[in-house]
């Protein structure tokens, strides 16, 4: 199967100015990896893919609106950019990798039950489930499981997810 994305990918990644000043000064110092069992992607490190507006926007909500389960506050928002290959892809924008994240779910719900599951949330106020924990644990189940059978690693995860208002009524862009 074909999961290898060609070509780079330009990144950029929001967070505190503190936190993107010590990786430029220090190119050892290693942004580090999101676990927060909301995340929706899973666990890794979150960029923006050709948007450094949106990765500042996202440092600048994390300000202004801090996550209680967060690791860390964002006080002054700032974004890096990085160059990425993606390398070996699990590319959710691609339909058999759609299929094959289905279909392990199916497979997590008949093996240890839909109750015992997480369940996305929606924060107060806001009307999309911006805390992906079922998300998160079906991607990092997902992980672990083809380790557990051998099977080549995911070099990345790469997704894309509708945010905010219609931009006009009835419309499928947000």
């Amino acid at each position: 199967m074909y999961s290898t994305t060609s070509g780079l990918v330009l990144a950029f990644h929001g967070n505190d100015k503190i936190i993107i000043d010590e990786a430029i000064q220090s190119p050892a110092r290693k942004l580090r990896d999101s676990n927060n069992a909301y995340d929706w992607l899973g666990s890794g490190l979150y960029f923006w893919e050709n948007d450094p507006q949106r990765a500042l926007e996202w440092a600048i909500e994390r300000r202004d609106n801090p996550l209680r389960r967060s690791s860390h506050r964002i006080e002054t928002p700032a974004t890096i950019g990085a160059v990425l290959d993606l390398g070996y892809c699990f590319d959710l924008l691609r339909r058999e990798n759609i299929v094959m994240l289905k279909d392990f779910y199916d497979f997590l719900e008949k093996t240890v039950g839909a109750e015992t599951l997480p369940r996305n949330k929606k924060l107060r106020g806001s009307g999309e489930a911006l805390l992906r924990d079922l998300d998160c644990y079906i991607i990092n189940e997902y992980h672990r499981f083809r380790e557990s059978e051998g099977l080549r690693g995911f070099d990345s995860v790469r997704g894309a997810f509708w945010e905010g208002e219609e931009l006009y009524p009835e419309a499928g862009f947000k």
